[in-house]
């Protein structure tokens, strides 16, 4: 069993994150559709990334966050704050490419 990375600051498709609580895991990119960094566009676009929250019961339960927009789970709102690199006209990205940070706001 693989050791999750002790926080949400540079996480990978398939590794785990202890983030702020709980402990989570990016399984698959559903969608990057980001203005390339080099190009200019009407609309900023999106990135949604497919996750697997790892309860402490051993569950695996499966959610989906958007960059820049919370997520309810648990008790708290789980949050896909950046996503690298940054999208360009001349290169294409693949899974392993990609880097993410994630901030978990547990409730009061």
């Amino acid at each position: 069993m693989n050791t999750p990375l002790p926080d949400g600051s540079n996480v990978a498709l398939g590794q785990k994150a202890f983030v702020d609580g709980p402990i989570v895991e990016p399984v698959a990119i559903i969608e990057d559709s980001r203005c390339p960094m080099n190009a200019r566009c009407v609309w900023a676009g999106r990135v949604r990334v497919q996750m697997l929250w790892h309860r402490g019961n051993g569950d695996k339960q499966p959610f989906e966050v958007t960059l820049g927009e919370p997520t309810h789970l648990a008790d708290g709102q789980f949050t896909l704050e950046s996503v690298r690199p940054e999208r360009r006209t001349d290169v294409t990205l693949k899974s392993a490419d990609y880097r993410f940070s994630f901030r978990f706001a547990g409730g009061l």
